[in-house]
């Protein structure tokens, strides 16, 4: 058997929920969704290897890894922005656009559950199966051995 049929998708789709864990619709009456790269990317690989380079960075200047709360949620929407592909478009935040639109939400204390949202279901594997695996896995239980 070709393990390869266990690969993930490169992106996935976030619909977002609220802080009350309510579907996020938009004026137009669409979810509001971010589109991610996962951890079986190179997107996502490049973003992590830049996260690392930037604390690295860090310690080689001040000599100490310690971080303000503002260098870390900087750091934290950075990464964020660097695996995000897109948002829906009924998603807007002061006329920004592409990164800058990315970085602004991410950054946002106001809407930070949104980041912490989007950062637990990146790194959740399952959240960029197959189509085909993920219907394999749904009926793996009712089969029979």
């Amino acid at each position: 058997m070709d393990i390869k049929r266990f690969a993930v998708e490169e992106t996935g789709v976030l619909e977002l929920r609220d802080a009350n864990d309510v579907p996020m619709i938009g004026d137009d009456s669409k979810p509001m969704t971010i589109t991610g790269y996962g951890p079986g990317s190179k997107t996502y690989a490049r973003a992590q290897a830049a996260n690392q380079n930037r604390m690295i960075d860090k310690l080689k200047r001040k000599g100490k890894t310690e971080q303000t709360a503002e260098e870390k949620a900087r750091e934290q929407a950075e990464f964020l922005a660097g695996c995000t592909k897109a948002f829906s478009s009924n998603i807007e935040y002061d006329g920004l656009a592409g990164e800058a639109l990315f970085k602004a939400v991410y950054s946002d204390v106001s809407i930070g559950f949104i980041a912490e949202q989007f950062g637990k279901w990146l790194n959740d594997w399952s959240s960029f199966k197959t189509p085909s695996l993920a219907s394999s896995a749904s009926t793996s239980g009712t089969q029979p051995g």
